[in-house]
């Protein structure tokens, strides 16, 4: 809907969600009225470099013509049903994501944070089936960042995070160990863990790889002990960090693995894929969903993945990456330039606030986030080049000058 069609101003608009809307999102001072490919369009026209893709979901760019001509198709079939019929997209969807990631089987949702209480709670299940009733502690690394439901809150390593400040007593059965730390995981087990749930690489805590002795220390420890392996690829998955999936550039595989953000590209969907063993915890009537596997999201989701693979974006996401991350190493006051393909954190000496810097690229019309003091953010379409990366470094560049 364009701003002309509402017989309304700007400043109304805006007045609207001020007047109605619960307030937890700070906001750009812009309407974001159309979309496309690297750029974000406002009410009067000016164009925004986008490297932010609606939180690493745009990933085949804004409005994909093929992602928006499948929603189209579909929408004039059947827009929704529950999850008794079988649906085509849903079907299609399900075979397309197994064989393309070597897992058995799949449960659809509708975001990040189901998914990881679908992961969850099929974790805990399969702990205390198999095991005794104990058997439920997962552990999660400080610092990570699952999402904003009760579970997956509760699996957040952050307890001074506002999205668990206020809200009382976590779920219990979570212990906390240190990133990248082997032996920290392994003190922090006991007889009552079932699993080890962690990202690949922590976007919210800063953008941290993992290195590759943690990885394959932990698929290992979690063999030699008989837990599972639990990663959260919500913000990694799909050719976002260089590779299908994240996971697949360590040689190791997941006993669960939870995906949403680019598989949807700008529908909402998620979804978690496990070995057959495992997933055999969920039956008839433990997890359900009204809207999970939807058939329009699906069909978009399949439109989404189908892009990226055929348009390889995992390998220009890590020729990308490689690219741009060598050129902001290159900036006044940073300190590191971390990530993984085009999952890029800058951070930057105490000089500089990355909020500032974040507010100073939107008023230069460049869209980047930040993360907690000193570290931006930025996880753009991965179809970008390397000309809008230099356009994106000037802007970077010409902001932190002005802050210094």
């Amino acid at each position: 809907m364009k701003l002309k069609e509402t017989g309304k101003t700007e400043e109304e608009i805006k007045g609207l969600v001020k007047k109605y809307m619960i307030d937890t999102y700070e906001r750009f001072d812009m309407i974001a009225e159309t979309a496309r490919d690297m750029y974000i369009y406002d009410s009067e026209g000016e164009k925004y470099l986008d490297f932010y893709a609606g939180i690493a979901v745009n990933s085949a760019g804004n409005c994909n013509e093929k992602v928006v001509a499948a929603v189209m198709d579909q929408v004039q079939d059947i827009m929704h049903t529950f999850n008794y019929p079988y649906t085509i997209p849903q079907a299609l969807l399900a075979e397309k994501i197994c064989t393309t990631i070597g897992m058995d089987k799949i449960f659809f949702q509708n975001s990040g944070t189901e998914a990881n209480e679908a992961m969850i709670k099929m974790a805990r299940k399969y702990g205390t089936e198999t095991y005794g009733p104990d058997k439920y502690n997962i552990v999660t690394a400080k610092m990570g960042f699952h999402g904003r439901s009760f579970g997956s809150m509760s699996a957040t390593g952050q307890p001074n995070n506002a999205c668990q400040v206020g809200f009382g007593s976590m779920v219990p059965g979570f212990t906390y160990a240190d990133y990248n730390d082997l032996d920290s995981f392994k003190a922090a087990c006991t007889d009552n863990t079932i699993a080890i749930m962690i990202e690949p690489l922590q976007g919210e805590g800063g953008v941290h790889p993992a290195t590759q002795e943690f990885m394959t220390g932990l698929r290992e420890f979690c063999d030699e002990k008989g837990l599972l392996l639990l990663l959260d690829e919500v913000q990694t998955g799909w050719c976002r960090t260089g590779t299908v999936m994240c996971y697949m550039q360590y040689g190791i595989k997941p006993d669960i693995v939870s995906m949403a953000k680019a598989m949807g590209g700008g529908m909402p969907i998620g979804a978690i894929c496990a070995t057959e063993e495992v997933s055999k915890a969920f039956s008839m009537g433990s997890h359900g969903t009204t809207y999970g596997g939807h058939p329009v999201s699906c069909a978009a989701s399949l439109a989404q993945i189908k892009e990226l693979l055929d348009r390889n974006l995992d390998v220009n996401a890590e020729r990308m990456g490689e690219y741009f991350k060598a050129k902001l190493a290159t900036l006044p006051h940073v300190i590191e330039v971390r990530g993984k393909g085009l999952l890029v954190g800058v951070e930057f000496d105490g000089s500089i606030k990355a909020i500032d810097v974040k507010h100073g690229c939107f008023d230069r019309k460049l869209i980047i986030t930040a993360i907690g003091s000193s570290v931006i953010r930025m996880v753009p379409p991965l179809i970008l080049t390397e000309e809008d990366c230099d356009k994106a470094y000037e802007i970077i560049k010409e902001t932190v000058l002005s802050l210094a």
